[in-house]
C-alpha cells in the first residue's frame, strides 16, 4: 500500500519493526539517529552499493537487527 501511495505522493514511515524493512530497497530507507553532541536528528540514506556484500548473506532487517545500519535505540 505503500510503495503504490508513493505514486502520487511523497510517504513517510517510522517503524521500530525490523520485518518491514524488508518489504523495501535499500535505496528507499533513510535511518535517523539522534546527534546528542549537536542536539539534534542525522539523516542518512542507506546505500545498497556500499552494502552489496553484507545482502548476498543477509536481509535489510537482519542487517538492521545486527545493527549494521544504525537506528538502533
Amino acid at each position: 500500500m505503500a510503495k503504490a501511495a508513493s505514486k502520487h505522493c511523497q510517504v513517510i514511515m517510522a517503524t521500530q519493526s525490523p520485518r518491514l524493512v524488508d518489504e523495501f530497497t535499500a535505496d528507499e530507507i533513510v535511518i535517523v539517529e539522534w546527534n546528542e553532541e549537536q542536539n539534534s536528528s542525522e539523516f542518512s540514506r542507506l546505500d545498497e552499493n556500499q552494502l552489496s556484500d553484507w545482502l548476498e548473506r543477509y536481509s535489510l532487517s537482519e542487517l538492521w537487527e545486527k545493527n549494521v545500519l544504525g537506528g538502533q535505540p
